[in-house]
């Protein structure tokens, strides 16, 4: 009989033992660090998707109609302003132009004769002006010839890039139709959409900001060397979207940007007076960012928040939180909506120094 109380005792014991060290588990499991929003003024980068245009990019058609008679440029090749790309058989425009000095020839001959009438007083002066008048309709036929036969040979209005050659040597070609399009690409053009907000921020700033520099990340995410300049903003909001179109400018020394390339321009955005927070303290549901808000009482509250900006570790908020609401920094896939939890309270300064963005 005393071996049997000294057995229940000793289960007594332990059970008292096991829901100490549980209770114990549990306290030290339910503590956590907490931690406020930062105010700061700070800046972000942000990617804008953009199409990358030369800075000159035309078509190059036929001025006369005639057979293809000669191509002296290739795809892709680089030439320069002058430089003869394409000759359509010049034999018709160069027997015209003949025909033309000829009769030049002819009406200058017939105003020798009429003038010298007119002189002796044999003719009128009227038939010397008529004669003068055939003279000069006969020069500006010459020049109109001179200049059929100088379309024969289609030139390079600037330096550039030939593009494809959709026309073969011996094609018949009409008046107007394309040859080639040729690219200037020693400086691009990059157009990218701005929405109404971050344009008015973009505007607000531009005295504080001091630059209007901006980057270019490539197809491969890799950055153009050279950096560019927001020099145009167009005048109007597209009342589909809201966006207003910007462009930069890029220089393109080593031809790498091709005109119809695609990129994303990266610019900075100010911000004044930032609700800085971590990014480990939210969580999300269907598309919307939560944090844990913990009361006086130590209970946890879900909360949904409105984000302004993305940046490495940190979440920039315009709405949800204030400066004053004590959020919690890690545990928030533990816890639960009223959960009481024991907390150490972390400065938000001392937070944001640990992570990869450092406050400026």
């Amino acid at each position: 009989m005393k071996r049997l109380f000294l057995f229940a005792g000793l289960l007594a014991s332990l059970a008292i033992t096991s829901c100490a060290s549980k209770k114990e588990t549990k306290e030290e499991a339910g503590k956590y660090a907490v931690t406020t929003p930062l105010v700061m003024d700070t800046s972000f980068t942000k990617d804008y998707v953009s199409q990358i245009r030369s800075v000159r990019n035309v078509e190059i058609r036929a001025q006369e109609k005639g057979f293809l008679e000669n191509i002296y440029v290739d795809e892709g090749q680089f030439v320069k302003a002058g430089q003869v790309l394409f000759r359509i058989m010049p034999k018709i425009y160069e027997a015209e132009l003949l025909k033309a000095e000829a009769e030049a020839r002819a009406a200058s001959i017939e105003l020798q004769n009429t003038k010298a009438l007119a002189d002796k007083n044999v003719v009128s002066k009227n038939e010397q002006a008529m004669a003068e008048a055939k003279l000069d309709q006969a020069k500006a036929e010459v020049a109109l010839a001179k200049l059929h036969l100088s379309f024969t040979e289609v030139r390079a209005p600037f330096d550039g890039t030939i593009d494809r050659l959709p026309k073969k040597l011996g094609s018949l070609i009409d008046e107007g139709e394309l040859l080639t399009t040729l690219s200037d690409n020693s400086q691009m053009f990059a157009y990218f959409n701005v929405s109404e907000p971050e344009y008015l921020e973009y505007q607000t700033n531009a005295k504080s900001r001091g630059s209007s520099q901006v980057s270019l990340l490539l197809a491969n995410n890799k950055p153009l060397a050279q950096p560019g300049q927001v020099e145009v903003i167009e005048s109007e909001f597209d009342s589909e979207t809201g966006n207003i179109a910007f462009r930069a400018r890029f220089p393109n020394p080593e031809r790498l940007l091709k005109h119809g390339e695609t990129g994303k321009v990266q610019m900075t955005m100010p911000l004044k007076g930032a609700l800085i927070i971590p990014q480990k303290a939210t969580y999300e549901i269907q598309d919307k960012t939560y944090v844990f808000v913990v009361d006086k009482d130590g209970k946890v509250h879900s909360r949904n928040i409105t984000l302004a900006a993305k940046m490495p570790d940190l979440y920039v908020v315009s709405g949800g939180l204030s400066p004053d609401d004590k959020i919690l920094l890690e545990g928030v896939q533990k816890v639960k909506d009223d959960d009481k939890v024991e907390y150490d309270f972390e400065k938000p300064q001392e937070v944001i120094a640990h992570l990869r963005l450092k406050a400026e």
